[in-house]
């Protein structure tokens, strides 16, 4: 989500960029009006459009991560570690995230709720086509879709232009775009980039106003009129307003501003290359719809039938060994695959020519498929496999393919992961020595430890390295590890191999 919202706010920079250094400046104040419309929902939508001939991409090695196993001391501790996991689990992000939220809400409904109030209090004056709403001792002048509101104090002289001028707001909906901001703000009040849209647009909606009333009477009349007007304005960002102070000064320049060539309307095909810059850009970025690191699901021929089931490594991609592949198995090419996928699998077969290359006369028969499921598969065609299992026995580990069969705990059954991390849980915390923390010297709070273990190709544990604050803790977590029960192994083409573990934890210390 993040990286979305990151998208969504540089591509409306670069909009926003592209509105300042070539367009401000044009009186195509209407086509103006809509780029600075547009682009923002475009700016949402973009990220979500992936085109898969931009798309460039593949895989990691595997250690199978436990979740983490907590420990404390004194055992009277449950109620604390549920506490901190409490607090350790809140999403202080998302908190904030809806509080502003509401609180842009809150703000909105107050602005809404003063227009309404506007009008349920002061006397309406119906019109042909709009309601003029005429507020007593007051030297305000502003429109709200058909409803323009006007002080009783304003000159005679002036009232007749004023509304004139917000009838052009009323006809042309402005309220609506402003409207749109405001629900963006609401949406992301974090984006500095909304505020300076609907700056913008504000002051596009005064160009536009001007030009339409200016061609009724003089330009200079129509200046003076506007630099004598001087009253107050409701301090409502979803409102039109006549006057502005800090808008003056550009609505003046670009009144006696000659108009733009019809010629200068190319500069609206800047978008084209940005469109496609950004298009790209989402399709070689990491938020790819189907490049993510899920459970690997495993895919097998069984007489012709396409069979499924899930595997233990987390992985960009799925994986398929048989013969034929069937019918709902959509062939591509390595270059349709997202630059994640791309790299998880020159990593996967760099690790497995590295195992193999010298003991085993192997020829790359790997293609990709689509799979129902919606993710990417690699597809290893069984010829060629022939010739790898005659020395496949010389072979101890195979660390960077998924196996078949993943070594099962005593009293669990086969792929029940689950069960395998209940139980180790229960031998860590029935065997793990707590009384070795009195007998050191370290301070108390939350201290993390990480295990690497494999379960070799006899079921026994081997290989365990500790990473803990003291040596002492070290050791007693190599005790209790090399303690685990002897499980049955882990197999790949129905060959015993070694599989590698990666265990956190954390002790507790009062």
């Amino acid at each position: 989500m993040i990286n979305y919202i990151l998208q969504v706010i540089l591509f409306q920079v670069l909009f926003l960029a592209i509105y300042d250094f070539f367009l401000s400046k044009e009186t195509f104040f209407t086509k103006n009006r809509w780029y600075l419309v547009s682009t923002p929902m475009l700016s949402f939508l973009i990220p979500f459009i992936k085109i898969p001939s931009f798309q460039r991409a593949v895989p990691q090695e595997l250690v199978i991560l436990l979740p983490e196993i907590v420990l404390n001391p004194d055992m009277v501790i449950q109620q604390t570690i549920q506490q901190n996991n409490f607090k350790e689990s809140i999403n202080y992000i998302n908190i904030l995230f809806w509080v502003g939220v509401v609180l842009f809400s809150v703000l909105f409904l107050i602005k809404l709720v003063k227009v309404i109030n506007f009008i349920r209090k002061h006397q309406v004056i119906r019109q042909d086509d709009f309601n003029l709403i005429l507020i007593p001792n007051e030297t305000k002048a502003f429109s709200f879709f058909n409803y323009v509101f006007l002080g009783e104090s304003i000159k005679e002289i002036n009232r007749e232009k004023i509304i004139q001028h917000e009838l052009v707001h009323a006809r042309q909906k402005h309220s609506l775009d402003l409207l749109f901001f405001e629900l963006l703000k609401i949406i992301m009040w974090f984006n500095p980039m909304i505020y300076f849209y609907q700056q913008r647009i504000t002051l596009v909606h005064e160009y536009i106003s001007d030009a339409i009333v200016g061609k009724s009477e003089n330009k200079e009349t129509y200046i003076n009129n506007l630099l004598s007007t001087f009253f107050q304005v409701e301090n409502i960002s979803f409102i039109n307003q006549f006057y502005k102070q800090s808008f003056i000064k550009k609505r003046i320049l670009m009144m006696t501003k000659t108009q733009s060539k019809k010629m200068n309307q190319i500069k609206y095909l800047l978008l084209i290359p940005v469109l496609m810059c950004m298009l790209f850009y989402t399709a070689c970025s990491d938020n790819h719809g189907n490049s993510k690191k899920e459970i690997q699901t495993l895919h097998r021929i069984n007489n012709d039938n396409l069979i499924s089931f899930k595997g233990n490594r987390i992985s960009y991609l799925d994986n398929f060994i048989g013969g034929k592949p069937t019918e709902e198995m959509i062939e591509i090419s390595f270059e349709d695959l997202s630059k994640n996928e791309k790299e998880q699998y020159n990593n996967d077969l760099k690790s497995f020519k590295k195992e193999y290359n010298k003991k085993v006369d192997y020829t790359n028969n790997d293609r990709f498929f689509k799979m129902p499921n919606g993710r990417i598969s690699v597809g290893l065609i069984l010829e060629g496999l022939i010739s790898m299992s005659k020395d496949i026995n010389e072979i101890n580990e195979i660390s960077f393919l998924e196996m078949e069969k993943t070594p099962i705990f005593p009293g669990c059954e086969h792929r029940d992961f689950d069960c395998f991390f209940k139980e180790l849980d229960n031998h860590f915390t029935a065997n793990f020595n707590m009384d070795i923390i009195d007998d050191i010297f370290i301070s108390s709070g939350k201290k993390k430890i990480l295990v690497d273990f494999s379960i070799d190709t006899k079921g026994e544990v081997v290989d365990v390295k500790v990473k803990s604050p003291h040596l002492v803790i070290s050791e007693e977590v190599k005790r209790v590890i090399y303690s685990l029960p002897k499980m049955s192994s882990g197999e790949k083409f129905g060959i015993p191999i070694k599989a590698k573990y990666s265990l956190p934890f954390t002790i507790l210390i009062d």
